[in-house]
């Protein structure tokens, strides 16, 4: 039991300051995500396929990106470095999206960003699992993704905003995102501090080989195995973002529907979090893994704003539950010398499959719409939802 340790006053001050770290650039990211889609078809001219394939490219990059950062990570038993070096060129790359006039150039700033975020998140989430006992893990993981996602609430709303001050003007729009994310890169140098124990170099820490992988644990496979199954049913937000547009809702007004996604992901995130830790990490994988399955049958069978306003809420509830959630699973049962590999190679894995997930649903999307592009994630979640109680009800669930 956790009783009075989840208090947010108990939080070490570095989760804390991780946390405003992940506001500033969530607001800064979803700012420019959130009008993304209607940037790249009303401005440049770009199609369902070419939103879809921008953003499986980006994603895809910083899953590789990842897998090298964690497993460097853990060599120089430092993570403060290779955070602020990826935070840095994330918020550097932001300076071109008011200024690109093509979507190569789009798709090359996606790139770069997601590549400064791949440097950034394994040797996070490690120096993140470094800082919190195994009883705590579940809320400390989920205070950092809540306040990500209050920023995710917020920078959708600033952007429409500023589009009705500016007339729809995107560009002015890019130029004010790039304020947050330098606070974001301010806050990391000045207040997260390097965990004094993890300053000599691991060695321990066999790098990115063969070895390495050999030492991660079974478990750790099994949940790789398993989120590939929920990335390959996941898609990106834009997805989102064109089902609302499907249903009527104004373009300039769209964003709403990130901002719902992510109003309930930030106010779940942390209690959820915490439920994890007392009641065990899989009875909530399941809850997640239904949640995602009737987002996804709303979202194909809805034809309303209405309908599409409650699938954005499940797909909010189903990231609260599920992404502090696998972390808190690796980080329980991986070796901290070999955490930041760990956490790489999770990322590369799941990043691969998000690369397929997001050219199949813009061709599903091409090929019928929401329908088709939701049908085909409902299948495999519910896919996911049978393995998953197949294996509960092999092992019986303890708190993990």
């Amino acid at each position: 039991m956790i009783g009075r340790g989840v208090a947010l006053r108990d939080r070490p001050r570095n989760i804390i300051a991780l946390g405003c770290v992940s506001l500033f650039m969530g607001i800064s990211s979803m700012m420019i995500l959130s009008l993304l889609p209607a940037f790249l078809v009303k401005e440049l001219g770009a199609s369902a396929v070419w939103v879809g394939t921008i953003e499986g490219i980006a994603e895809s990059t910083a899953s590789v990106t990842k897998v090298f950062s964690g497993a460097i990570s853990d060599r120089l038993g430092r993570r403060k470095p290779l955070v602020v070096v990826g935070y840095a060129l994330s918020a550097l790359i932001k300076l071109v999206f008011p200024l690109a006039h093509s979507v190569s150039a789009i798709l090359i700033a996606r790139t770069v960003d997601r590549i400064g975020k791949g440097m950034r998140d394994a040797p996070r989430d490690a120096f993140l699992a470094d800082i919190t006992s195994r009883g705590l893990r579940g809320s400390g993981f989920g205070l950092r993704q809540a306040l990500f996602s209050f920023g995710a609430v917020l920078g959708p709303l600033i952007a429409i905003g500023l589009m009705m001050l500016t007339g729809d003007n995107f560009r002015a729009v890019y130029w004010a995102a790039t304020i947050p994310g330098f606070l974001a890169l301010a806050v990391l140098v000045w207040r997260v501090e390097e965990v004094p124990a993890r300053r000599a170099p691991s060695p321990a820490a066999p790098g990115l080989n063969l070895r390495a992988l050999r030492l991660l644990p079974r478990m750790f496979w099994q949940i790789v195995a398993f989120s590939l199954l929920i990335s390959l049913a996941r898609f990106s937000p834009a997805f989102l973002l064109l089902k609302a547009a499907a249903v009527g809702i104004d373009p300039g007004m769209a964003p709403l529907v990130l901002v719902l996604v992510n109003s309930v992901y930030s106010t779940t995130s942390y209690p959820l979090g915490v439920l994890a830790d007392r009641l065990g990490r899989r009875i909530l994988a399941v809850f997640g893994t239904l949640t995602l399955f009737a987002a996804e049958s709303v979202l194909a069978l809805s034809d309303t704003p209405g309908g599409t306003a409650l699938g954005a809420a499940l797909w909010g509830l189903q990231l609260g539950v599920m992404q502090g959630l696998f972390g808190a699973i690796i980080a329980d049962h991986v070796p901290d010398e070999l955490r930041g590999t760990a956490f790489g190679m999770f990322d590369l894995a799941t990043g691969m499959v998000v690369l397929v997930a997001s050219i199949l649903a813009g061709a599903f999307w091409a090929a019928g719409g929401a329908p088709y592009t939701y049908g085909f994630g409902g299948l495999l979640s519910l896919i996911a939802v049978v393995a998953l109680a197949i294996k509960v009800r092999q092992r019986p669930a303890r708190r993990d």
